[in-house]
């Protein structure tokens, strides 16, 4: 089984407002980077999709280590998640989970791959972290002039 490893991040302006993703992926044989934009979102669903389009990016099932700066992500995954599927995908409120279903998506990618999800301090010069940042950056940019 091949092993990956992802760097992901989400950005937005005026939370909401435009945002933008950025992914950097690694093999032992090639380095891949991706990024995009939407009109309105937030910062949690860019930080979300970023997760998101990195797997999908994924041609077969790998070994994934992802790392994300957003606590949001690799709790929600890793801990929340569990409980959310068991109540509905409500909250301990009994609310309507937000997000639920880029959730659900990240939720059915990660289960088609090994997937260990490790969470790195942001803007503190990790380099594939930086640069994932500014990939989602470029997506907001870019997302920014298409308007």
């Amino acid at each position: 089984m091949n092993e990956v490893d992802i760097f992901t991040d989400g950005a937005c302006r005026h939370n909401p407002g435009p945002g933008g993703w950025g992914v950097i992926l690694k093999s032992e044989s090639a380095t891949k980077e991706l990024y995009g934009g939407e009109i309105h979102t937030t910062n949690n669903q860019m930080e979300l999709l970023a997760a998101i389009k990195a797997l999908q990016s994924l041609k077969r099932p790998c070994r994934v280590n992802l790392y994300t700066d957003s606590k949001y992500v690799k709790q929600g995954i890793t801990e929340w998640i569990i409980k959310w599927k068991s109540n509905g995908f409500r909250n301990a409120k009994k609310k309507p989970v937000l997000n639920s279903d880029l959730w659900k998506q990240l939720d059915q990618l990660a289960a088609m791959h090994e997937v260990e999800w490790y969470w790195i301090k942001g803007h503190s010069g990790h380099r594939e972290n930086e640069r994932a940042d500014a990939l989602a950056n470029k997506g907001v940019d870019e997302i920014i002039v298409k308007r």
